[in-house]
């Protein structure tokens, strides 16, 4: 499994605000039949790399669909294969390592 962080920026719009177009891509990600989670600066998106390249694909031409005639797209792919890795586990690694070493200070 791997793991996707994306953010899709139409350019050249008019509009101030992009929280109508982000939901258009998260209804695209619902279809989709991956994980994803919505954060502030993008979406975490977890399945196979393969499939990942793909969501990502659709979700930069959906800009276009929508009348972009610019599409900037910041992809980070995590793809490991010597163990499942899900969305949350690197969060919740570095969380534990903070309360350990906060108990250890005590």
């Amino acid at each position: 499994m791997a793991l996707m962080d994306i953010t899709v920026i139409p350019l050249g719009s008019s509009e101030g605000g992009l929280s109508g177009f982000v939901a258009s891509l998260q209804e695209l990600l619902a279809a989709s039949g991956c994980s994803y989670r919505l954060h502030d600066m993008g979406t975490i998106v977890e399945g196979p790399a393969s499939k990942l390249f793909e969501i990502a694909e659709k979700l930069h031409e959906h800009a276009f669909r929508e009348g972009g005639k610019r599409v900037y797209t910041v992809l980070k792919i995590d793809d490991r294969r010597d163990r499942d890795v899900r969305i949350g586990d690197k969060s919740a690694s570095v969380e534990a390592k903070i309360v350990s070493s906060a108990a250890e200070r005590k």
